[in-house]
């Protein structure tokens, strides 16, 4: 069973930026479409970024022109480079496999963006 494991979250001012990176325990990142999902207080977790294993990406459009998702490969790493944080932004963050499966939800990293 492949484990993920989130980190880099925290509390930013808007305007902000933070970099989550996401360890796995083995090379899923090359095989497998992968992604970062949000869930914010009182909302249904959603995809907001997507690497596809011929390294295409997609963004939701709330997110385009200041996330950008990558991944390393030789280190069985994902990350989520974040800029131009605003308060919308605060949730949750989880990697999983696109479709997400149900086994590889981690504990996910907070990011909070407040003044």
């Amino acid at each position: 069973q492949v484990q993920l494991v989130e980190s880099g979250g925290g509390l930013v001012e808007p305007g902000g930026s933070l970099r989550l990176s996401c360890l796995a325990s083995d090379s899923i990142f090359s095989r497998k479409a992968v992604g970062w999902y949000r869930q914010a207080p009182g909302k249904q977790r959603e995809l907001v970024a997507t690497i596809n294993s011929d390294g295409s990406t997609n963004l939701v459009d709330s997110v385009k022109g200041r996330f950008t998702i990558s991944r390393d490969n030789a280190k069985n790493t994902m990350y989520l480079q974040m800029n131009g944080l605003k308060p919308e932004d605060t949730a949750v963050y989880y990697c999983n496999s696109v479709p997400w499966y149900v086994g590889y939800w981690g504990q996910g990293t907070q990011v909070t963006v407040s003044s």
